[in-house]
């Protein structure tokens, strides 16, 4: 940890937090752990915004970001974090700039970039938790194999086009019952053929289900930094919009084929 995380939470911080300070669950010591907390959000877009926005605002005291894309006009029906005026700039940079207007408590740190097993290997140290708001099935792998080998808990969300899901992955823990929780492998064993799954670019998307699977995750990776509540391991949160209905789906580790 950084000194600037060590720090005490100041008189505004106490105030700015204050709605997190009176809840016994997190209390004061939870908001000290945020603030110490550093989160790696992998993209800034339709998942990403709603992510980094909620973390920020909770006082997350790092976030790195990791998108290569830049703001188009079309981003702006779901990405809610960036606007008309940051349209053409690197996502990563119009992302930082509303965090600071939002929460000056917040350090930022970019990274232009793709997300792959090199890149885990250089900056995944240090990382709290990982959260994974990309839309391609190999950046989903990558999330969960440097998740696995680096042994930090990863955040995972999808979207469709009127639906979501949700999970979260330790398989590097058991539970209770001495089981080691599942990899995402045992939830999805093989990722699709190339262009078989369209993109939102092509079926097109419901902006607000983003912020509604964003927002999910962002409670999510709270829960797991300040260590309240029972997270999604093992279970997979569905959420299909158009009959308003939430369902899980449980899922165990599967033994390796040899």
């Amino acid at each position: 940890m950084s000194d600037r995380s060590m720090e005490p939470l100041s008189p505004e911080e106490i105030t700015r937090y204050q709605r997190h300070i009176l809840l016994p669950e997190i209390g004061g010591a939870g908001q000290q752990a945020l603030k110490r907390a550093r989160v790696m959000v992998i993209g800034a877009g339709g998942l990403g915004a709603p992510v980094l926005a909620y973390l920020a605002a909770a006082g997350v005291g790092t976030l790195v970001i990791v998108d290569d894309d830049r703001v188009s006009l079309s981003n702006l029906q779901r990405q809610v974090i960036h606007d008309s005026g940051t349209i053409s700039e690197l996502k990563t940079e119009s992302a930082a700039k509303a965090i600071a207007r939002l929460n000056p408590h917040v350090r930022v740190e970019r990274h232009e970039a793709r997300f792959d097993a090199d890149f885990a290997a250089r900056h995944l140290g240090g990382i709290d938790v990982l959260i994974d708001g990309s839309d391609n099935f190999d950046t989903r792998y990558a999330a969960a194999d440097a998740g696995e080998h680096h042994q930090r808990p990863l955040v995972t969300g999808a979207v469709g086009r009127f639906d979501g899901s949700v999970t979260v992955l330790k398989p590097y823990e058991s539970g209770p019952d001495g089981q080691d929780f599942p990899r995402y492998r045992d939830l999805f064993p093989e990722k699709p053929p190339a262009g078989l799954i369209p993109n939102c670019a092509e079926t097109g998307i419901v902006g607000a289900l983003t912020g509604v699977i964003g927002t999910l995750m962002a409670m999510e990776t709270l829960k797991l930094i300040t260590g309240i509540g029972e997270t999604l391991v093992g279970r997979l949160l569905i959420y299909d919009s158009l009959s308003a209905r939430f369902d899980i789906v449980r899922y165990k580790r599967r033994p390796l084929k040899l």
